[in-house]
This record gives structure tokens, C-alpha cells and sequence, in this order.
């Protein structure tokens, strides 16, 4: 897809996420919202290896989302990319349903590991890229984790680990959208200067606006380009993105829009609210 398609593509995704978390009456819209270009760069810019029809293709690159409550954007994306029907976006979080509030990867076709506690999932990225290295493939990780996150201990010892393997297949991304579930990050445990914390730790850090598609690809083309190190996209961007009265605010963290809400919410996401027009 071109810029004009994908910024087409990240509407569509933050409608399914709205809506889908409408009808479940629960959810996190926030995180979701905010690390759509990502996803949808990931999936429909060309960056991901993979093949829907073949969902266990051995030679696929991985994504592993650590933040697991954003599941949303993610369910929104494998649907899109043809992983299984649009339909089953309808389902989420109902008893039974293949789609549930934090992700069973068994269930789900194209999902590679369960998630729910935080701070896990680039240890398990770790893993996949060691392993992809003594078998001598050229499959990449990609792993989603909130500014929060970033708050738990194991987070930093998995970055550790990546820099002192020299894991150039890693590449990790930072949804900083600067909240957490009732308050501002910097207000509960401020992360400083991200950037350079990574850096010190041997990590090539690439810092951009998350919402800008063309800095995201970039961003991704950079990470691939990288050798030697692993790679982290620290993504500034918005809680709650493209809808207006969820924007910043922590209490959109993980609240479902209620019927009303979702009109606002889709009438603004159709309107292009907070976005400048792609040319």
C-alpha cells in the first residue's frame, strides 16, 4: 500500500476498534488508538513477512504484542490482512468467542503468543530471534510495548539481553503515548530521556511521530538496515488518537464508548479529526 492507502487502512482499523469495543461494552480503546500506524505499517506497508493463507509458514517474520490489553488494533489488523472474517470482530470478549479482552494465541490464527501480564513480551522475542539465529533464518521480530510497560524490571534485563547477543533481528516499538491506566507516565514513574536509555544499553534508537506514515516506514526501513544491534522505534504518540474526547485522557485507558459515544467517535474518525490530509 501507498501513504493515501495506509492512512485509508488506519481508518478503518480505528473504526473496527471503536466499534468492536462498543458492542463488547469493555475493552481499552486508548492503546489501541494510538499504535494503529504502527500496526498498520507493520502489516500492510510491505514490512512484515507473512502469509494468511499459510499462518504457520515457518520462513514468517513475528510480531509479539507485550502490551496485550491494545488486542484490538491487532485483532482489527490480522481481520483486515484476511487471517479470518471481519465477523468475528463483532464477538469480542464474548464467552466462547475466538477474540477475547487479552489474547489466547491458540485460538487465533496469525497471533504468535499469548499476552496479558506486561513486561514479557520482549523476552519472548529475545528467544525467537536466538532461535532464528542458530537455525541460520532470516526471519525478523517485532515487538509492541506501552510507555508504561516499560516500567517493569524485566523489560530491561530482555533489553540487556538483545544488546549483549547483538540481536540485529529485533526490533522493538514504543507506543508513547505518554499515559497509563489512571494517570500520566511521567506523574507514576517518569521513563526520562527513552531514547538515550536505550542507546546506553547498546540499542540503535530511532525516535519519530507515531502518527506520521512516512516516518513510520522510514522508521521500520532504518531498524532493518541496522546490524550488529537491536533496533527500538520510540513512537510519540496520542492516547486515544483521531477521537476527540478520548485524546489524552487517562479515563479512555480502558473504558467502551457507549452507543453515543461511538456516533462522536466514528464521525470523527470519518472527519480525519487530529489528522492533516495525506497527499
Amino acid at each position: 500500500m501507498d501513504t493515501i492507502q495506509l492512512a485509508e487502512q488506519c481508518r478503518t482499523m480505528r473504526t473496527d476498534i471503536v466499534t468492536m469495543l462498543n458492542r463488547a461494552g469493555s475493552g481499552h480503546p486508548g492503546g489501541s488508538l494510538s499504535s494503529v500506524e504502527l500496526i498498520a505499517c507493520l502489516y500492510f506497508g510491505g514490512v512484515l513477512k507473512y502469509d494468511p493463507h499459510d499462518p504457520e509458514w515457518a520462513e514468517r517474520d513475528r510480531f509479539i504484542l507485550s502490551k496485550g490489553h491494545a488486542a484490538p488494533v491487532i485483532y482489527s489488523a490480522l481481520a483486515r490482512a484476511g487471517y479470518y472474517s471481519t465477523d468475528e470482530l463483532s464477538h469480542l470478549r464474548r464467552l466462547d468467542a475466538m477474540l477475547q479482552g487479552h489474547p489466547h494465541a491458540a485460538r487465533i490464527p496469525g497471533f504468535e503468543c499469548s499476552a496479558g501480564s506486561l513486561g514479557q513480551g520482549l523476552s519472548v522475542s529475545n528467544g525467537l530471534a536466538l532461535a532464528f539465529r542458530a537455525r541460520g533464518m532470516s526471519s525478523r521480530v517485532y515487538c509492541l510495548m506501552g510507555d508504561g510497560e516499560l516500567q517493569e524490571g524485566q523489560v530491561w534485563e530482555a533489553v540487556m539481553t538483545a544488546s549483549q547477543h547483538g540481536l540485529d533481528n529485533v526490533c522493538a516499538m514504543v507506543d508513547f503515548n505518554h499515559v497509563q491506566l489512571d494517570d500520566t507516565v511521567e506523574n507514576i514513574k517518569s521513563l526520562g530521556d527513552l531514547a538515550r536509555k536505550f542507546a546506553d544499553f547498546g540499542w540503535h534508537a530511532i525516535e519519530i511521530d507515531g502518527h506520521d506514515i512516512a516516518a513510520v516506514m522510514s522508521a521500520y526501513k532504518a531498524a532493518a538496515a541496522c546490524k550488529g544491534r537491536p533496533s527500538v522505534i520510540i513512537a510519540d504518540t496520542i492516547k486515544g488518537k483521531g477521537v476527540s474526547f478520548m485524546e489524552g485522557d487517562p479515563a479512555w485507558h480502558g473504558t467502551a464508548p457507549n452507543d453515543e459515544q461511538l456516533a462522536q467517535a466514528l464521525a470523527d474518525i470519518r472527519s480525519g479529526y487530529g489528522f492533516k490530509e495525506v497527499q
